[in-house]
């Protein structure tokens, strides 16, 4: 059943998504793949060295592979393997600025944002959805090169769902190449109930927000706390953390948000890694670096600082 969003929240997204896609032209009802579909966006080949080492700062994603248990950090100038010690490794010595970005699988991610800079195929910036299926090492162009820069990327039940920065667009695809358009607003993340394909929460400058019909409408999930990024699995619920640090837990599709923790300061990114009896919640803070928890998000600890 399809459920309307609140009046009030209607007009209040509709004027943020105007104003955010001020100079953006008109979204489709189903976009398409590009002509580049298909093409290698990174080729193996050697690079020179990345002229600024910036290291792990300015984070956009988390994940853990499940192939091995590292934790991989999608930065600004590369993506980035985090081991337990040591210091971490810019993955194939490449700085792809990737945006969105979700492990799917054993060594398999999907990703978006722009090309390193250093690359032969630079032009058009904006990668679309791109994919690897070597923990990052080399990427392939899937759809959408050159039209979509997908902010925030989750993969669940065999859908990709994808927030295109570009558009302002909430858009779903089944077989990754045609992409469903189904709602514009201003997201800063997103999470998919594990246990419903419709199920979907957002965050929003204005606080959080919920879909029951896979992100076509959306409404206000009043009294939440705002949140800021988020992170939903089968075993642990759903997780959000707050502009304040304040680390918060849901157990009923974020209708109602249990404070476990803080991680002192404003996050840019977190992960959940449910396995085994323990939960890991990891969250990247802006000038703190990327903290963990293990007894699902009650003590912090740094896990990896530069």
């Amino acid at each position: 059943m399809t459920t309307s969003v609140a009046r009030p929240v209607i007009a209040l997204l509709a004027a943020l998504a105007s104003a955010a896609l001020v100079g953006c032209s008109g979204a489709a009802d189903t976009a398409t793949a590009g002509p580049e579909h298909g093409g290698a966006v990174h080729p193996t080949h050697s690079l020179p060295p990345v002229e600024v080492e910036t290291g792990v700062v300015h984070v956009h994603g988390l994940g853990v592979d499940p192939a091995d248990g590292v934790l991989y950090a999608a930065t600004h100038s590369g993506l980035f393997r985090v081991p337990e010690q040591g210091r971490a490794e810019r993955v194939a010595n490449r700085a792809q600025d990737t945006m969105g970005f979700s492990v799917v699988g054993p060594g398999r991610f999907i990703g978006s944002g722009h090309p390193d800079v250093r690359e032969d195929d630079v032009r058009p910036p904006l990668l679309g959805l791109v994919e690897s299926d070597d923990a990052g090492r080399t990427w392939r162009r899937v759809s959408l090169h050159g039209e979509a820069d997908f902010h925030a990327l989750a993969a669940a039940h065999d859908l990709v769902y994808g927030y295109d920065a570009t558009s302002g667009t909430f858009m779903v695809s089944s077989d990754r190449e045609q992409w469903d358009a189904r709602s514009r607003l201003p997201v800063r993340d997103f999470a998919v109930d594990p246990a419903d394909p419709d199920g979907v929460v957002a965050t929003t400058e204005q606080g959080p927000v919920a879909s029951t019909d896979g992100g076509r409408t959306w409404s206000a999930l009043r009294g939440a706390p705002a949140l800021v990024v988020l992170a939903w699995t089968a075993q642990a619920g759903l997780y959000g953390v707050a502009v304040d640090g304040g680390v918060h837990r849901s157990g009923d599709a974020g209708r109602s948000w249990t404070r476990t923790g803080s991680v002192g300061g404003p996050p840019e990114a977190v992960t959940v890694d449910a396995r085994d009896g323990v939960t890991s919640v990891y969250v990247a803070v802006a000038e703190r670096g990327i903290l963990v928890s293990d007894d699902g998000g009650q003590r912090f600890r740094v896990r990896y600082a530069e």
